[in-house]
């Protein structure tokens, strides 16, 4: 699903990417830790996630995951907002904020920084750690 990363820190992990993507990588993962300083980033499944929470499925699997995951995909970067307010995905509920990127339920993607209001998003990184992981999946 994530694209395998031999980095074991968010900056191996920056460091890997090529430029101009590293830059705008950089810019989000400053962006997120300066608005949300106590969830730590840490490396998983491939990707840069900022925080912990424990997850459980219906069928009684379980897990930890992150609230806010950063991603550089081969084709757009990924922004992953693990939180659910009122039985909906957070992200989704901002979809009309975002107009340039494409929101999946806890996933905004875009090619660039730049099509991405960045006050829109630490609002959003800001609530989604108010509320925390989606705990029932």
């Amino acid at each position: 699903m994530f694209k395998p990363t031999a980095a074991t820190t968010p900056e191996e992990y920056i460091a890997a990417i090529p430029q101009p993507r590293q830059q705008d990588i950089q810019q989000l993962h400053n962006l997120i830790t300066k608005t949300v300083p106590t969830l730590k980033p840490h490396i998983l499944a491939g990707m840069i996630g900022y925080g912990s929470y424990r997850y459980r499925y219906a069928s009684g699997r379980q897990g930890d995951w992150s609230v806010i995951a950063l991603a550089s995909q081969k084709n757009y970067i990924s922004v992953y907002v693990c939180a659910v307010d009122h039985d909906k995905y957070l992200a989704e509920q901002y979809k009309a904020k975002f107009p340039k990127a494409s929101i999946g339920k806890s996933c905004i993607r875009f090619k660039t920084v730049k099509d991405i209001d960045q006050a829109i998003l630490t609002e959003l990184i800001k609530k989604a750690e108010q509320l925390g992981g989606v705990s029932q999946i």
